[in-house]
């Protein structure tokens, strides 16, 4: 699914708390340390293919570190209400409708 935006995260590691994951992945792939809020939302998202994710979004209001791209093909910092002019991953579309919405946050 190359070229579509997706948020940043990743998979949780054995014995992580998906808080726990979300950490680590901030930190390996934009190079931060970030204080981890609440669960947004929560999202189970089945690919036409059979493959489905669980997916859960956390707000991240603090972290320390300068932001460096590590690991895609670019990077962007976004107006929620301007999210759904990028071309999502659609696990993400959702979310991306309710944040623009301000239904979320």
């Amino acid at each position: 699914m190359g070229l579509q935006w997706e948020f940043p995260g990743g998979k949780l590691e054995p014995g992580e708390s998906a808080g726990e994951a979300l950490k680590r992945e901030l930190n390996e792939e934009l190079g931060i340390d970030a204080t981890i809020g609440p669960l947004v939302t929560r999202i189970r998202h089945n690919y036409r293919n059979g493959g489905a994710v669980d997916l859960q979004f956390f707000a991240v209001r603090e972290f320390s570190g300068e932001i460096e791209n590590r690991i895609f093909a670019q990077l962007v910092w976004s107006p929620l209400e301007k999210l759904p002019e990028y071309d999502f991953l659609p696990a993400d579309r959702g979310l991306v409708r309710d944040l623009a919405q301000g239904k979320l946050l």
